[in-house]
């Protein structure tokens, strides 16, 4: 099994890279830039692209040697990835990384950094970065990921080896989906109930302090189950080519059913008073879903961390690990992460409204039978809503999307941003 294998509607970009990695190490590029839209895949192939120059099989062997999956797993010493829940990234994150890569690799032929999100620096964090990535170190190779090169400085994309992904196919990510994703069980709504049963509040300390003595074994999780053909196609067609949110939908069927709502709120709503409720049930649901996935990675975490240092999940943390433990689940970073998973939920949110104005632009372009819809199963509803609406108040409403997606960005008062959408989005009186 090729370590490309799990790279996802992207033949032409694997393939090129695939030569580079096989190819003589003195004349690969050593700063690239990986770019491609949200969720096309490009932290898989940078991964996959640092597995194929380090590993000896070049990631072709018919199992994955240890090194390839150290990469894919993010836990090989000379592969190093900077990713941030923050808004921006930090410049005394890239000057440590830039005192790295002056280091020579411990056991493989390159020291590898991956950037993700690299459009989140600023300029003056960039320009600490700029000289090593125009001259970088004989063993060191700079892996940058964006959404598009447009989005990073000029200076970056003049000084780097561009590669850009492009938007897979339904087809290829149903097809993915049924091969590689499973459906789970949200774990937090699990480990809320297990702090019910010992005392609320006290039981998810000590949960997350490691003292678990006192606290009854969980209940075990069901086994992970395939993606069923027609849930993986319909899921293929929902998430607009974007490969993070059709693992989301399929895993947690209980976002894909959130989303549902949202459609059908949105098409029935006829009066201001249902748009400010309708908003205040996305936001609140938005902070529920964040919340509940900035608990899930922190218990990941904390999970990884007893694995590592040979504990099982029901036994004490020893007092000498407890600080250390307790750290990778602090209050404040989980706010943070919810913070910003917060605003992740609700710009998927208004890409699902968007779809929903681009299926009535559809019917009113006459354009059904060439490019399809995105939400068949409202067919009838959106056919309404196109006979009610012009063509130019369609776009007038695709226009209130980016500028609510706008002004949550800035920091805007996220509960009236989205009640302003919603009001925008009610049908005109006549």
């Amino acid at each position: 099994m090729s370590v490309w294998d799990a790279i996802v509607g992207q033949p032409k970009v694997v393939e090129e890279l695939r030569r580079v990695a096989e190819g003589d190490g003195r004349g690969v590029a050593q700063s690239w830039l990986i770019c491609g839209p949200a969720g096309s895949g490009t932290m898989q192939v940078a991964r996959a692209f640092a597995a194929a120059l380090e590993s000896p099989d070049h990631g072709e062997g018919g199992l994955p040697t240890k090194i390839t999956s150290q990469i894919l797993a993010d836990r090989f010493p000379d592969v190093v990835t900077l990713s941030t829940d923050k808004v921006t990234i930090g410049i005394d994150e890239v000057r440590d990384l830039v005192t790295l890569s002056e280091q020579m690799p411990s056991t493989a032929p390159w020291r590898i950094i991956i950037i993700e999100n690299t459009e989140r620096m600023l300029e003056r964090t960039t320009n600490v970065l700029l000289k090593e990535i125009e001259e970088p170190s004989a063993h060191t190779i700079w892996l940058l990921c964006a959404p598009s090169a447009q989005d990073v400085l000029p200076t970056i994309r003049s000084r780097t080896r561009l590669v850009t992904l492009g938007v897979p196919v339904a087809d290829e990510i149903a097809t993915w989906l049924e091969r590689e994703v499973r459906v789970l069980e949200d774990p937090t709504k699990r480990e809320r109930a297990r702090a019910k049963a010992v005392g609320g509040r006290a039981g998810a300390k000590a949960a997350r302090s490691g003292k678990s003595a006192k606290a009854p074994k969980p209940a075990p999780a069901p086994e992970p189950r395939p993606v069923s053909h027609e849930t993986a196609v319909r899921i293929a067609r929902l998430c607009e080519g974007n490969l993070d949110i059709a693992r989301l939908y399929a895993r947690y069927p209980s976002v894909l059913r959130s989303r549902d709502q949202l459609v059908n709120n949105v098409l029935k709503m006829t009066r201001a008073s249902q748009a400010v409720v309708f908003a205040g049930e996305l936001y609140g649901s938005a902070q529920e879903q964040a919340n509940e996935r900035a608990e899930q990675a922190a218990g990941e975490r904390q999970a990884e961390f007893r694995k590592l240092n040979g504990l099982s999940p029901d036994e004490t943390v020893p007092a000498d690990l407890r600080r250390a433990y307790t750290a990778l689940a602090k209050k404040d970073d989980i706010k943070r992460h919810a913070t910003r998973m917060t605003r992740d939920v609700l710009d998927r949110a208004f890409t699902t409204i968007a779809s929903i104005y681009r299926d009535v632009a559809v019917f009113q372009n006459d354009a059904e039978g060439s490019v399809g819809l995105i939400n068949i199963e409202n067919r009838d509803a959106i056919a309404e809503l196109s006979a009610q609406l012009t063509r130019e108040q369609t776009l007038a409403r695709m226009d209130a999307i980016s500028t609510a997606r706008r002004r949550i960005a800035g920091n805007g008062n996220a509960l009236l941003d989205i009640e302003a959408l919603f009001c925008a989005l009610l049908p005109e009186r006549r």
